[in-house]
């Protein structure tokens, strides 16, 4: 058997106000957390000193063998943790995944309405000594929440940390004592959980943990990292979903990349997605060393193209904001941070800081026609996605004497987004086998990556000809557009997770 630890916490918000407009998009699929093997799944709201830290466990193992450890600022009561229904992270995960998107190009000898639409979005207990003896560790706090009982522990020492742990049947690798040092000196406390067994429930005869929600307050913006190496087995991915009243962050001691967006892909994509965008974004950290990547910064109420339903003041008060008060369910920035690392690569833990709102990976053609390539900062508004787009070129006749090239929709005759049965979901594609060394890139794209150095290969184009990157013969016109504005708040962040694992 072998110990396995997962890691995961993050950061919050400012202030926040925007106006833009964008595509209505056809969504075709999404790639997902499902996409990466045991990516660990954090949500964090925040405002003021206020956060609310949202995880879900990627456990599989027996329930006895399952223990949790998170440092945390202050001594946390029963009223600050509850547990958590596992749809919410499946919602945010979709909403903020990079997507697959697919357009027809219209007859170009087609009468329109050039008239655009627009939407508006209004902004709107008693310490007792430890049993084992050492005289290091104090259990400041005690109780059961869901299936879990949770001790919140003091301590002065390390090794004797570690040593009532182990006393108490928490299942911590070995050798975790130098992790725990720091924090101690900090003067941190320890939230410490295991599974009651009488409570826990089963499928397929595995335990089904349900996720944990807890909130505290602290002046500290930083994300413990290198507590959860201890024992890794290779690399391990992070994905961090940051609510904040319109702000979005990146990390301020690493470096930051935003995912190549609006890549023009050949049509085998369609069916093999997952691998495409595995294969980019290794290529964005082959090019980019030990970069967080962000994936996702947008309004957390709007989308588009829309993998689904938006997310709702009912999900946002699932998230902390029943106590987080003083933002409208359209004042929430959704930022998603995706790291990879391994022991080698982490030198210290992440910082975190504000950073400028920024735009891209939407249907918006510059004055020329063409489609907008890469990011733009945009002061505090946020309008950023990965999104990938397979088109297809009208092959008809254009017989009339003015035709116009360019205008992208639907299928032929229809101006209506595909049907959902017509793509996969994003839980399918998160079933579909991980992409490999033998994922050629450079043949799934029509367009050349700049940013990661990768050219299309000409030799793989459909047809026997690659298509130009940017299609449009006339300036292309937009089937809608949605603008949104806002109030603004300010905060600061932090707090570190480290999840024991254990597999058989």
């Amino acid at each position: 058997m072998r110990f396995r630890i997962l890691i995961p916490f993050l950061l919050a918000a400012v202030a926040w106000s925007s106006a833009a407009s964008a595509f209505c998009g056809f969504y075709v699929a999404g790639g997902d957390a499902k996409l990466f093997n045991d990516a660990t799944q954090v949500v964090l709201m925040r405002s003021g000193t206020t956060t609310v830290l949202s995880m879900q466990n990627s456990y599989s193992g027996p329930a006895e063998n399952f223990a949790m450890v998170i440092p945390v600022p202050q001594v946390l009561q029963k009223e600050n943790v509850k547990t958590l229904p596992k749809a919410i992270f499946d919602r945010v995960d979709q909403m903020s995944a990079p997507r697959l998107v697919e357009y027809w190009e219209k007859d170009p000898c087609q009468q329109e309405d050039y008239t655009q639409k627009s939407v508006e979005m209004e902004s709107g207990s008693g310490p007792m000594a430890d049993e084992d003896g050492s005289g290091s560790v104090k259990i400041e706090a005690q109780f059961e929440v869901g299936e879990y009982d949770v001790v919140v522990l003091s301590a002065t020492d390390s090794s004797g940390l570690e040593k009532w742990l182990n006393h108490n049947k928490y299942k911590i690798p070995a050798g975790a004592d130098p992790y725990f040092r720091p924090y101690i000196e900090r003067g941190q406390y320890f939230f410490v959980a295991k599974v009651n067994l009488d409570k826990v429930k089963y499928e397929n005869g595995r335990a089904v943990l349900s996720p944990l929600r807890f909130q505290y307050t602290s002046e500290n913006f930083e994300l413990p990292i290198r507590l959860g190496m201890i024992n890794s087995n290779g690399k391990q991915d992070l994905l961090v979903y940051v609510l904040s009243p319109g702000q979005r962050y990146e990390v301020a001691n690493y470096p930051n990349v935003t995912i190549p967006t609006n890549i023009e892909v050949r049509n085998a994509v369609r069916d093999s997605f997952p691998q495409f965008y595995q294969a980019l974004f290794e290529a964005t950290l082959e090019k980019n060393p030990k970069a967080v990547v962000t994936e996702y910064a947008w309004n957390a109420a709007s989308c588009d193209p829309c993998p689904g339903p938006t997310l709702t003041g009912e999900d946002f008060a699932t998230l902390g904001a029943d106590v987080v008060q003083g933002v409208d369910e359209w004042g929430w920035t959704l930022t998603r941070l995706h790291a990879r690392y391994s022991w080698a690569e982490v030198g210290e833990d992440l910082v975190f800081k504000k950073a400028v709102g920024i735009t891209g990976g939407r249907e918006i053609r510059n004055s020329d026609g063409s489609l907008e390539k890469g990011i733009t900062n945009s002061g505090s508004d946020n309008q950023f996605q990965g999104r990938y787009i397979i088109r297809h070129e009208w092959t008809g006749d254009a017989k009339c004497e003015n035709p116009i090239f360019g205008r992208w929709g639907g299928p032929e005759n229809s101006d209506s987004p595909l049907p959902p049965s017509a793509a996969p979901s994003a839980n399918t594609l998160g079933n579909a086998p991980k992409a490999t060394t033998n994922v050629s890139l450079a043949s799934l794209i029509r367009q050349d990556i700049a940013e990661v150095g990768v050219k299309a290969d000409s030799a793989k184009a459909e047809g026997g000809q690659l298509p130009a990157a940017d299609p449009p013969k006339q300036t292309p016109t937009s089937g809608c557009s949605t603008t949104a504005s806002s109030g603004s708040a300010w905060v600061l962040a932090i707090l570190m997770f480290l999840g024991f694992r254990r597999r058989v």
